[in-house]
């Protein structure tokens, strides 16, 4: 139980690899604030879920990451669930292709916010309480925030700024607050179906050494590294099978 006591803000929790993360925490002792946004039913399920397991140790909390007051809420009332707070991670990502000529306001909003505004004012918002405990943030990065994805191009910059910010963050906030990212590869396809077709997916796995994808059992040990190694801070780690090894 390496995490016994800790508390843990984990945005966009409810499914896929923000799922994972919190059992594996959960497992390993931390108490967990699950955030969402539309999926509340899959976050008081997964609460559910763990609360079963350990009694109290597990709560959800709902806020639009686009707002900004909403920001300075959800940072109190993480901190207030279980007395304190120790550890952020900026889970919750919106994806999708922006092809130049059809990019409007509401792309850049959307895909800015949720991957580049949405962290930043998450992590100083929670700062005070972070710096109190000595705690840690762990922003989910991408691989295409250091290359490029044809057709994503608001996407990759608002990572590529998301993965600055880890870098300038680390540096400004300690020695109190360590804060490392995680740049996934291919981990889990898109939601939607005909995001990446049989053909797209065979591509991509060519492209990678270990020749399959990822699982988000794979993420979730690496927030665990990250949180236990406690001279890491200012680095993102990518976890793509090798991927960018190769020339895409």
């Amino acid at each position: 139980m390496l995490l016994a006591g800790k508390s843990v803000l984990i945005t966009g929790a409810a499914n896929r690899i923000g799922a994972q993360i919190a059992r594996t925490l959960h497992e390993s002792g931390a108490n967990l604030i699950i955030h969402y946004r539309h999926s509340a039913e899959a976050a008081l399920s997964l609460a559910q879920e763990l609360n079963a397991l350990r009694a109290d140790s597990t709560v959800t909390l709902q806020a639009e990451l686009s707002d900004l007051a909403a920001l300075s809420t959800l940072a109190q009332n993480a901190a207030e669930a279980f007395g304190k707070l120790d550890i952020l991670i900026n889970n919750a990502s919106s994806f999708y292709p922006t092809t130049i000529g059809e990019i409007n306001q509401q792309h850049w909003q959307d895909l800015m916010s949720s991957n580049f505004q949405a962290p930043l004012f998450l992590s100083q918002a929670c700062y005070p309480y972070l710096r109190d405990s000595r705690g840690i943030i762990i922003n989910m990065l991408d691989i295409y925030a250091s290359t490029p994805l044809k057709n994503h191009s608001l996407y990759c910059c608002a990572k590529a700024a998301n993965q600055m910010l880890v870098k300038s963050l680390a540096l400004e906030l300690a020695p109190e607050v360590r804060v490392n990212g995680i740049a996934p590869g291919a981990i889990l396809w898109p939601e939607q179906s005909d995001a990446v077709n049989a053909d797209t997916q065979k591509a991509i796995l060519n492209q990678i050494p270990l020749g399959r994808t990822g699982n988000p059992e794979s993420i979730a040990q690496t927030v665990l590294f990250l949180i236990n190694n406690d001279y890491l801070t200012g680095e993102v780690i990518r976890v793509d099978g090798g991927r960018m090894l190769q020339n895409f």
